[in-house]
Order: C-alpha cells, then structure tokens, then sequence
C-alpha cells in the first residue's frame, strides 16, 4: 500500500513541475489535450484488449456525462498548463490544493450537512490563498493574469470532484477515468486550435527537457499515478489515501524550489502554510461525509 500512495505522493507532486518545463516550449492547451487524450486512449485500448469489448462498453447518458465531468477536470488541467507560463509551480500546486475548501462550499451550497470544523477550515484555507495571491507576494515574473486562471482551474476542478459522485457514469472507474480523459482532452484541443496555437507551432524549437517533460505527464502523471491512485481507493483507507491533497503541494514547492530556483517570501510560506494545514483539516472532516453520500458505481474519480 505504502508504495501506490508513494507514487501518488511524489509523482503527482511533481507534476507540476514538469508542466513549468513542459509549457516553456511546447504549446500549452495543445500539450493538455495531446496529454490526456493519449492517456485516455492507450488506458482504453489497454482495458479494452485485457478484458474485451463488453468491459468497455458504455451508453450515450454515461458518455453525455463523463464528457462534463472529463471537461471540468481536464479543463481545469489545461488552465494550469496555461497558467504556469508565468506562474512558479509551487505556488501553483499550493492554489490548486485549496479544491477541497471549494467543493466544501459547493456542498454547502446544495444542502449537504457540512461541519462547523470543516467550514473554519475553509476560513482559514482561503486566508492562506488570499495571503499566497496579494500583489506583494506575487514572485517576479508573476501576472495577475495567471494567478487568476489558477483560482478558476480550482474552481473547476472542484466543481468536477462536486458533480461526479451525483451524475450516472461508467461503472467501472477506469473506464471511467479513460472516458473523461478523452473527452475533456478533446475539449482542449479544439479550445487550443481556437486560441490559434496551430500556427505557433514550431517541433524544432521544442527543447528536450521540455519534450522529456511532457512524456512524464503523459506516461506517468496520468497512467501510472492514476492506476495507482484508484488501487489505493479500492485497497486502503480513505483516510490514508485523502493524505495526498495536502501532501502534493509540499513536494511541488519542494521540487519548485530545489530544480526551479522558486523563492517564496516569508509572508508567501504563512500562506502556504495556512492553505496546507486548512486542507488537511478539511479532507479528514469530510471524508465521512464522502463515503455516507457515495452512489454504488464508481465515478468520483480525479483525471490528473
């Protein structure tokens, strides 16, 4: 068990370092949808080859729906990419984290019974992003414009983790997960055709670390990590598996820090501190309530 949860520590951590590499060179939308698309599609084969047709087979309503879920999660995925041409990864991955303080909101919103802890710790979660995004703690090179497609990525990705559980996907989660991939992956490919990257695509100019980058994200961030990641959901318990959410940004920052040169302020660490504590806080309050309002299938996965 230890091992799975290791990977999913480490290699989603460092994800989005290899997306600040990655999107140096290589077209940022363009690079999400080839990403996910790809995964999708060998995970698909691949479920598809081992266990035959039947075992893939799946109706217009679970399409219909993993195709939102897919779009929200790997739209998301492709605001990062955007995002972190001109934001540093650990700050990234720290803004990012703070998903599970929104879809406590969101069910707050939809009625759900949510815990006075739960709902301080959002409190204090969004202190700690709000710190992380005030104008002075923005790293040199920041834009306030990347900064702000970070926030929307977390919405969105919240707002995907939120509408799983409660919408008719695939049984089967890695059917499901292969689904989404494809779907939202073609999302962002026609989202980057229309922004015009296309036309500033340039292969000799993409450098090999940029190259050895994306490679990573496709073989391991989205099939090794996430195989193992759905291992431990059916494996270990919630509890243990739940620890990633706050211990993916402290290997980004990490990373970001060691590889990148990223500096963070004095103030910018209080931030990051408060959102990382506030998570773990959060994670562990909910995850009863996660499991009492489960439906029978499968489809509360995460498409990273």
């Amino acid at each position: 068990m230890w091992g799975a949860l290791w990977i999913v520590y480490l290699v989603w951590g460092s994800t989005y370092l290899a997306i600040r590499i990655s999107v140096d060179t290589i077209p940022p939308l363009l690079a999400s949808g080839v990403r996910f698309v790809g995964a999708g599609l060998a995970l698909y084969g691949y479920l598809a080859l081992r266990h035959g047709a039947a075992h893939v087979r799946v109706t217009v309503r679970e399409v219909a729906y993993a195709a939102g879920v897919g779009t929200a999660l790997v739209g998301a995925n492709g605001l990062v990419f955007v995002a972190e041409q001109t934001v540093p990864s650990g700050i990234a991955a720290l803004v990012i984290s703070s998903v599970p303080l929104w879809v406590v909101i969101m069910r707050k919103a939809a009625g759900d019974h949510v815990s006075g802890a739960a709902l301080a710790g959002v409190a204090v979660g969004f202190t700690g992003v709000a710190i992380l995004l005030l104008p002075g703690e923005m790293p040199s090179g920041g834009s306030p414009f990347g900064f702000t497609l970070i926030v929307i990525a977390s919405v969105s990705w919240a707002a995907g983790t939120f509408l799983s559980p409660r919408l008719v996907l695939p049984r089967n989660s890695f059917v499901s997960t292969a689904v989404q991939m494809m779907c939202g992956g073609m999302v962002m490919l026609v989202a980057g055709v229309l922004a015009g990257e296309p036309t500033r695509i340039d292969v000799g100019a993409f450098s090999t670390a940029s190259v050895i980058a994306f490679v990573y994200l496709v073989v391991f961030g989205s099939l090794v990590a996430f195989s193992a990641y759905v291992w431990l959901l059916q494996a270990a318990p919630i509890s243990k598996v739940s620890t990633y959410a706050y211990v993916n940004p402290v290997v980004a920052t990490f990373l970001g820090w060691i590889i990148l040169d990223e500096v963070m302020s004095g103030t910018a660490l209080v931030g990051a501190a408060l959102v990382v504590a506030s998570v773990a806080v959060t994670v562990r309050e909910q995850k009863a309530g996660r499991r009492a309002e489960s439906p029978n299938h499968a489809g509360r996965r995460k498409a990273a």
